[in-house]
């Protein structure tokens, strides 16, 4: 990926190494349970963020160091990099549309990290927080994508952070609303497709960004484009579930299959058309 001479965003806030509080008791410790467990088999962490329960009886501190080697060095750098590539994308595509598009900001944490979500620990992997309106990620997850999912890459690395991206934009069109509203309505298996559909849009929206960016500043090269799509499936809730546990059970996905993943990032990157993105209402997904 072609992103060294790239435009640098301003929003990124880097709270790498600080020390932070949280609660001992009253649930604090159950909510991040339950967010490792749902990562783990590839459940979205925030819904689980949202849920905090009633005020801990004490409170203990978490903080992590953190080395300012090169390579994170470079790490910070590529992700302000990408932040602002998505900024440049997703302006020029609503202005297109007559809407304003608000920047979202990238929150850069070591260990764990509070949100307007709640707490979070690196375990549950990068994660938006639509309260907030921030993406927030720790950057040792890219040796997680490397080493654990086998998707090595920096394009890789940047289809991460525009499928994070991807659920900003549903924020600000208001889809994740509805789908939040929907999901509170209906059965479990349900709740579980709309989040599959909601998931998977994002994932166009991550191609949408790609093929955007390609046309505007040729970003891609040669075997770019493989590692976003090995990327997409080697975190598909068939493979998270197999790895896992041994076997899949498709009424439990909350993301999406390994196909159905490849397949909507490719809509996104081959068409650019957000239109062709409307997982809700596609027959077969």
């Amino acid at each position: 990926m072609r992103w060294n001479s790239g435009r640098r965003s301003r929003n990124v806030e880097d709270r790498r190494g600080r020390r932070i509080g949280r609660k001992t008791a009253g649930g604090g410790i159950g909510v991040i349970v339950i967010a490792l467990i749902a990562m783990y088999f590839g459940v979205d962490p925030s819904v689980f963020l949202n849920q905090q329960g009633p005020p801990g009886v004490g409170t203990s501190s978490y903080s992590v160091s953190t080395s300012d080697t090169p390579e994170n060095r470079q790490l910070v750098e590529f992700v302000s990099v990408v932040l602002a590539d998505t900024e440049d994308t997703w302006h020029a595509l609503f202005r297109q549309w007559d809407r304003t598009y608000t920047e979202p900001t990238l929150v850069l944490f070591s260990g764990a990290v509070e949100s307007a979500c709640g707490y979070a620990q690196a375990a549950v992997g990068p994660f938006y927080c639509p309260g907030d309106q921030k993406v927030y990620i720790d950057l040792s997850f890219y040796n997680d994508l490397k080493n654990r999912f086998r998707a090595p890459g920096d394009f890789a690395q940047a289809y991460v952070i525009a499928h994070e991206i991807g659920h900003h934009v549903q924020t600000l069109l208001g889809i994740s609303k509805k789908i939040h509203n929907l999901r509170s309505r209906v059965s479990k298996v349900e709740a579980n497709q709309l989040s599959v559909m909601q998931e998977l849009q994002a994932d166009c929206f991550a191609g949408i960004w790609a093929h955007h960016a390609d046309k505007a500043r040729q970003i891609l090269e040669e075997g770019d484009i493989e590692e976003a799509l090995n990327a997409a499936s080697s975190i598909g809730d068939d493979r998270l579930q197999k790895q896992s546990r041994g076997y899949v059970t498709p009424d439990s996905f909350t993301h999406g299959s390994s196909a159905q993943r490849v397949r909507w990032f490719r809509q996104g990157l081959q068409t650019g058309n957000i239109s062709q993105c409307n997982t809700f209402k596609a027959e077969n997904l």
